[in-house]
């Protein structure tokens, strides 16, 4: 029996999908936002899949107070290895939009799924940690919390607002390209 091949123009969609993916390395994945009476311009952690921006030093000065352990690359094991799963990934996408096979097609579609609710595991779980594990010897007590992967909270007098930036939507660009074909060739 003779396997299905994809398509030409599905070849060229999940190419497509594989720069997507390799492309989300040099952007912002994800992001968080301070607002607070003395800082109304606010104060930003944006995450790259290899490393922190923004206001780190003043946000952990701040946390300092709550007693809240400091935000840094070496805090996130996951941002030394996460690139390499990224770029494999997106090799992967072009190994099978060249073979044009679908069952590869297929179980990558399946792995790019669980990777990603992977992640979004991932990211809720350091949130949790950093929200939860507070210092007894704070200055200053609060309650522990969790702020959410997506959405607003307010923690003291800050209201804070965390969003997926340009890189997690291009993976999510990436993803929907993966299940376009499938649907277009489910009846090949």
């Amino acid at each position: 029996m003779k396997k299905a091949k994809l398509s030409v123009s599905t070849a060229i969609i999940v190419s497509c999908s594989a720069f997507l993916t390799g492309a989300s390395l040099f952007f912002p994945w994800w992001g968080m936002r301070f607002v607070a009476p003395q800082y109304p311009e606010g104060l930003d952690i944006i995450v790259y899949p290899n490393k922190l921006k923004g206001n780190i030093d003043i946000i952990n000065g701040l946390n300092h107070y709550i007693g809240m352990k400091p935000f840094s690359e070496e805090s996130f094991p996951e941002l030394s290895y996460l690139p390499y799963i990224i770029g494999a990934l997106a090799v992967f996408l072009l190994v099978v939009a060249w073979l044009r096979d679908k069952r590869l097609l297929v179980a990558l579609v399946v792995v790019f799924a669980i990777g990603g609710l992977l992640g979004l595991y991932d990211l809720h779980r350091w949130l949790v940690d950093f929200g939860t594990n507070l210092s007894d010897d704070a200055p200053i007590k609060i309650k522990p919390f969790v702020p959410p992967v997506l959405g607003e909270n307010r923690i003291a007098n800050f209201v804070t607002n965390s969003y997926f930036s340009t890189g997690a939507y291009m993976i999510g660009a990436a993803f929907f390209l993966l299940i376009l074909p499938l649907w277009k060739e489910r009846k090949r």
